[in-house]
């Protein structure tokens, strides 16, 4: 069985889309840990009444403590491959991993991003998004999942998506349009990546 380490920062809907999926029967993996960097992720809940572990590594925390951001990745490397998984999924992860972290698991971390390749990359994409499309500047925006590099939002693409954007669209509106195409195209990548393993 294929083990998956999801890293998480808030409400976990895409970890809670995966796990349905493997319940289901309809993806081949398990999922050893869910990690946060934040203890009071709603991700952490679905994990845990799912049966799942679960682990909290939090980057203020170990600021405060006197460490540096270096530091974090080693420590969260050495976190997960504790749990020894074939494939690191960052779902609705808000940090940016650096090379200590990036160079344990490369070529199996694969981050789900709510836009289409080379827009929007980085946080707020999805206001990002509807702001350009207020503005006339696009006429849709999209979901992919692709490999992660150092560089943000940018390795290969596995899976994308394009989603319409509606004239009469709140932001809020498109928040769920995209989140619903999310919880479809992550398993898909998922399903792609272990298939090629």
């Amino acid at each position: 069985m294929n083990r998956l380490a999801v890293l998480i920062s808030g409400n976990g809907s895409n970890l809670q889309a995966i796990i349905d999926h493997i319940a289901a029967g309809d993806l081949d993996a398990e999922i050893s840990v869910v990690v946060s960097n934040r203890a009071d992720a709603y991700g952490l809940q679905r994990a845990a009444a799912a049966g799942i572990p679960t682990e909290v590594l939090d980057l203020v925390e170990i600021k405060a403590a006197g460490g540096d951001r270096i530091g974090y990745d080693v420590e969260l490397a050495g976190l997960v491959a504790g749990y020894e998984p074939d494939v690191v999924v960052l779902a609705g992860w808000m940090l940016i991993l650096g090379n200590d972290f990036l160079q344990r698991f490369t070529p199996h971390i694969i981050n789900l991003h709510p836009a289409l390749p080379g827009a929007f990359p980085g946080t707020d994409a999805i206001a990002r998004a509807y702001a350009a499309y207020q503005a006339g500047d696009i006429k849709h925006t999209g979901v992919m999942v692709h490999r992660v590099v150092e560089e943000v939002d940018a390795g290969t693409v596995i899976v994308k998506e394009p989603v319409p954007i509606f004239p009469d669209d709140s932001l809020a509106d498109l928040e769920e349009r995209i989140h619903l195409v999310e919880h479809n195209l992550i398993v898909a990548a998922i399903d792609m990546v272990l298939r090629a393993l």
